[in-house]
């Protein structure tokens, strides 16, 4: 195998580049090994700057996560925040979580703000991804930057920008971002020589305000006050969350808390798991253990930068259970709409937001309440900029999506799962105090509202032709969609990208208000729906099936939850995929 000229011209930029011993070193090494699949994937092209920031494999090269990448991508930043905000003091945050490296790339993004004539807030240690958020609402910040690539592999890391409403940049200063981050050619336009005056330490001050107004939110304390020592086991699986959900749990007064020992210490290797990641059942192997031997109420785990946490509670049988993001975020929806009810909260002017592939049974909910729902794309900042367009208008009690990502209240513009602890302990003493239980909670939503399931089936293609496979598919499904899934016809076709709504039976057009986005959603006439959203940086696709049975009773639900199972089989079989 040969090195491609353009390869091979990047790799040379960096060998006589203004580029340290170090990095060169291991460039000339790789090169004298012959290792030409590392150094074509490391060089082929530019880590690209998306809507949400950097994430990659970390290692030398421009398409890797290193210190001139990071660099290069906080002096494009600077330079939109010092071209939008003329003559003003800018004022930035930084923050970073316990994976190998990011203490030191959270150090080169602040040297870089600094030299750019930006004052920033840094973090001292590391913090959970939702108070950076907070901090940037809170110091007035224009900006800000987390260090994380979330729940990827340990040989990962990520940047993750932010803007001054304390979320993810959306249109059209996301493009602007970019934008600015392309324009840089050359290493020597980047500027790292750090401005220790322009930097400012943060963190107990930070943290004891942000757990005061966390604290502050709380609707059932008389409920909690009597059921304290509720048991509950949480693992930070070796992350931030360790640092504040604790602290979070006892604030809001539980008193019996059980962290798990293995996964306690922020650990960039997370050692103890294959992903640490919630959404795995794996990475709740230890905690479970831990529930069974304490016979614990409940489960909590957050991932390493905390803005996600998974749960597991005991069923009727006496086994601990895992419950998915749809089943714990229509859990806290229904448990918040129902006490904020109980205390005559609800006044009409309230509001919550979830994504648009997230579960029905949340919008079911919501009407029954009387209470209105957004519906937003995926991704939790386009739930932010709903609730930033909302602010001082109307109230925003919670929202979420599937993916493990909730906030309740309006302290920050990002998931947070240091709050979703909380309120998910809260909610669990709220139905103990009534002599149920969280698993009984969900069954009785469940004959309330209808049984809702839903399965996510992702479809990873490779290389050009599989990206190519995908698109071929997208279009199929847009110009050819299946007449029926699941043996109901289709109704409704919903086409983000072209931004129509097409009625299958009238064939009458309307309008859809979101952004434009490559998603389609097929609607049949029994409630059922499928969502297909190929990614954007990788030859993937999901598909997000959502399939709907009344309840009659808690007794007939593994009956009716099976043959649910069997009917997005059904679903899946007619999409031929």
């Amino acid at each position: 195998m040969q090195l491609e000229q353009a390869t091979l011209s990047t790799i040379n930029e960096w060998l006589n580049g203004n580029y340290d011993k170090n990095t060169k070193e291991e460039i000339q090494g790789l090169l004298d090994k012959e290792a030409y699949t590392e150094l074509t994937d490391s060089f082929y092209r530019s880590l690209e700057f998306g809507t949400g920031g950097l994430r990659g494999i970390m290692g030398s090269g421009s398409n890797r996560i290193n210190k001139y990448t990071i660099g290069t991508a906080t002096q494009g930043l600077s330079n939109y925040l010092n071209n939008k905000y003329p003559g003003e003091k800018i004022k930035v945050a930084i923050a970073h979580d316990s994976r190998n490296n990011s203490d030191y790339f959270a150090k080169i993004t602040a040297d870089v703000f600094s030299a750019n004539g930006i004052h920033v807030y840094f973090f001292s240690a590391l913090r959970p991804t939702p108070e950076l958020s907070f901090a940037i609402r809170h110091l007035g910040c224009k900006s800000g930057v987390m260090l994380t690539a979330s729940h990827n592999p340990k040989e990962y890391n990520g940047y993750k920008a932010y803007g001054a409403d304390g979320g993810q940049f959306t249109s059209p200063d996301d493009s602007m971002v970019m934008d600015e981050v392309a324009k840089i050619k050359s290493i020597d336009a980047v500027k790292f020589d750090r401005v220790d005056s322009n930097i400012e330490l943060i963190g107990e001050e930070i943290d004891q305000l942000y757990l005061d107004k966390i604290t502050a939110l709380s609707v059932s304390p008389e409920a909690i006050s009597r059921q304290k020592d509720l048991k509950i086991v949480y693992s930070p699986i070796h992350g931030t969350g360790i640092t504040l959900v604790p602290k979070a749990l006892e604030q809001f007064g539980f008193t019996n808390l059980t962290v798990v020992e293995e996964q306690s210490k922020p650990d960039g290797n997370f050692p103890t798991v294959i992903y640490p990641n919630p959404e795995e059942k794996d990475a709740l192997t230890l905690a479970l253990k831990k529930a069974q031997e304490i016979d614990a109420d409940l489960v909590l785990a957050t991932d390493p930068d905390a803005d996600r946490v998974g749960i597991a509670v005991k069923n009727n049988d006496g086994e601990f259970v895992l419950l998915n993001g749809n089943q714990t975020g229509s859990l806290l929806i229904n448990y918040l709409l129902t006490a904020w009810q109980e205390k005559g909260k609800l006044t009409g002017n309230e509001y919550i937001v979830k994504t648009i592939v997230t579960s029905n049974l949340i919008e079911a909910i919501a009407e029954a309440k009387n209470v209105t729902y957004y519906n937003t794309l995926t991704g939790f900042k386009w739930i932010g900029q709903i609730m930033t367009q909302l602010e001082g208008k109307k109230t925003f009690i919670g929202g979420g999506e599937e993916s493990y990502g909730y906030l309740i209240g309006d302290l920050v513009r990002d998931k947070d799962a240091v709050i979703s602890c909380a309120f998910i302990a809260e909610m669990t003493a709220f139905y103990k105090d009534k002599g149920s239980s969280l698993y009984n909670a969900l069954l009785d939503m469940y004959v309330e509202y209808g049984l809702y399931k839903e399965e996510l089936v992702s479809i990873t293609k490779k290389g050009k032709t599989g990206a190519e496979d995908i698109k071929a598919m997208m279009e199929k499904f847009r110009n050819n969609p299946p007449a029926t899934l699941g043996g109901s016809k289709i109704k409704t076709l919903k086409d983000y990208e072209l931004g129509v709504q097409t009625d299958i039976i009238s064939g009458v057009k309307t309008g859809l208000e979101l952004p434009k986005s490559d998603v389609l959603q097929f609607i049949t006439e029994d409630g059922s729906i499928v969502s297909a959203r190929p990614s954007g940086t990788e030859p993937k696709i999901k598909f997000y099936c959502s399939v709907n049975a009344p309840l009659k009773d808690k007794a007939g639900f593994k009956e009716t939850d099976a043959k649910l199972g069997e009917k997005i089989k059904a679903v899946m079989n007619d999409l031929e995929v």
